[in-house]
């Protein structure tokens, strides 16, 4: 193991990530009671030009009148681009009215960690002046060939970071890749073109203690394309998928929890290797296979999960 470790950041259950659009106030008063660990209230591509400063507005009356936290949410704010004029007032105005309701903002086209910096000098303000206990934190939507392309420097840009999600629409846009469905697979490419992408991004995550999190998939009229995708993000090391529709929720917690078959193994492979240990081994066989610190380690992560879910200390 390395002398330089990047501890994971807070821990947040997130294996599913509901969108909803701030333009929508019955849609988002519905998330308040949806089975997802993760809403994200959309200022963004889901909201017209003409109706975004009512979004925000929406949100901000939203973040304030429901208790997301004591509804088992975590709840975001997914603001506009940098390169648009709403982004500032969707910062100062949430934060500055909302900002002690708000877990993490949702940076979108994140190309640079000087875009997560502006973000972040904001947050800082915002949060000396207003009191603010808690420190928000961010989360970049890596979305275009520049964010990709700069994904191991955007990962370490900021303490506030927590998670990194891969925005595959965005993404075949600026690749300019022939794409029949968001999220979907192209039958003339053979394989999976997001592959290079979402394992790139993972890395990146992983290396510096960051979530890793899948983006949306268009068809919500296609479950089992949806939970293609997702099993592909799960096996990469992902532990979440968007939802862009209510129906998407149940199908991303079902392939982000640890089977329970699953989680049984991990904690034998535990009990083993506790029992070995206590006998000056390193090393033990559990059916019939080798068992050493690396199967402990990919235990834990199992056990850790299905702790969470539960409400156990993990």
């Amino acid at each position: 193991m390395s002398h330089t470790i990047y501890p994971p950041v807070k821990t947040r259950l997130q294996r599913s990530e509901l969108a909803v659009p701030g333009s929508n106030p019955t849609m988002i008063d519905k998330a308040a009671d949806c089975a997802a660990d993760y809403v994200f209230l959309d200022i963004e591509d889901a909201v017209a030009p003409s109706d975004k400063e009512q979004a925000r507005k929406n949100i901000i009356q939203a973040l304030n009148d429901i208790d997301w936290r004591a509804k088992g949410k975590t709840i975001s704010v997914r603001i506009n681009g940098l390169d648009t004029h709403y982004m500032y007032r969707d910062v100062v105005d949430v934060m500055e009215q909302a900002g002690h309701r708000l877990d993490t903002i949702l940076v979108p086209k994140v190309g640079v960690p000087a875009d997560l910096y502006m973000v972040e000098a904001l947050c800082n303000q915002i949060e000396q002046a207003k009191g603010i206990q808690h420190k928000v934190g961010l989360e970049a939507l890596i979305e275009t060939a520049l964010g990709m392309a700069n994904v191991e420097a955007i990962a370490q840009a900021s303490p506030r970071l927590e998670a990194m999600h891969f925005g595959v629409a965005d993404y075949a846009a600026s690749l300019r890749a022939r794409t029949t469905n968001i999220g979907g697979l192209n039958p003339d490419y053979p394989g999976d073109q997001w592959h290079a992408g979402l394992c790139r991004m993972t890395i990146a995550c992983r290396a510096y203690g960051l979530r890793a999190i899948d983006g949306p998939f268009g068809d919500f009229n296609d479950p089992e394309g949806y939970l293609d995708a997702a099993r592909r993000g799960a096996a990469l090391g992902l532990e979440g998928k968007w939802a862009i529709h209510p129906s998407q929720i149940e199908l991303a917690n079902e392939v982000y929890s640890p089977p329970a078959k699953e989680v049984e193994r991990a904690k034998n492979i535990l009990k083993a290797l506790d029992e070995a240990a206590a006998q000056g081994k390193g090393a033990a066989q559990l059916d019939g296979k080798m068992i050493d610190a690396a199967s402990a380690r990919m235990a834990e992560n199992v056990v850790n999960v299905d702790n969470i879910i539960h409400g156990r200390a993990a």
